[in-house]
């Protein structure tokens, strides 16, 4: 499959990666020395994230925490630079170790270049995170 052309586009792919729980496929969506930055993280929760191997070190055992089912009320904004959107979107699902309900809700800032994406800043709810089960970083074993 062709990379897809726009950051929009680009983007929507990822989202079916994640559902798809193909971490390896969403990491391969990322450029090499691209940035995951968290603004709202909470203590002991990584800020920045620098490099493919750190994101994917970042990801890995995502699934096995976060079962996510559906992003309903997915908005993608354009903005003046054609290589970067802004998204607004909740994620649904469960937790895999409690099977409470999981529902958060995102703004992300997104930057994509030759087909990787080079910067993420996710804005999301650090409130949601003190609920059991949903650490998925190691940072809590």
């Amino acid at each position: 499959m062709s990379a897809p052309t726009s950051p929009a586009d680009l983007y929507r792919h990822s989202l079916r990666l994640l559902l798809d729980k193909d971490i390896p496929a969403w990491v391969a969506l990322w450029a090499e020395d691209g940035v995951m930055e968290f603004p709202f993280a909470p203590d002991g929760w990584p800020r920045r994230l620098e490099g493919k191997e750190a994101i994917a070190a970042y990801m890995r055992h995502y699934p096995d925490h976060i079962d996510l089912h559906d992003f309903p009320e997915l908005r993608i904004h354009q903005t003046t630079d054609p290589q970067t959107i802004v998204v607004e979107m909740r994620g649904i699902g469960r937790l895999v170790e409690s099977d409470a309900p999981f529902d958060m809700t995102y703004i992300a800032v997104v930057t994509v270049q030759e087909g990787h994406i080079t910067s993420y800043r996710d804005y999301w709810n650090p409130l949601a995170v003190q609920e059991p089960g949903t650490d998925f970083t190691g940072s809590s074993r």
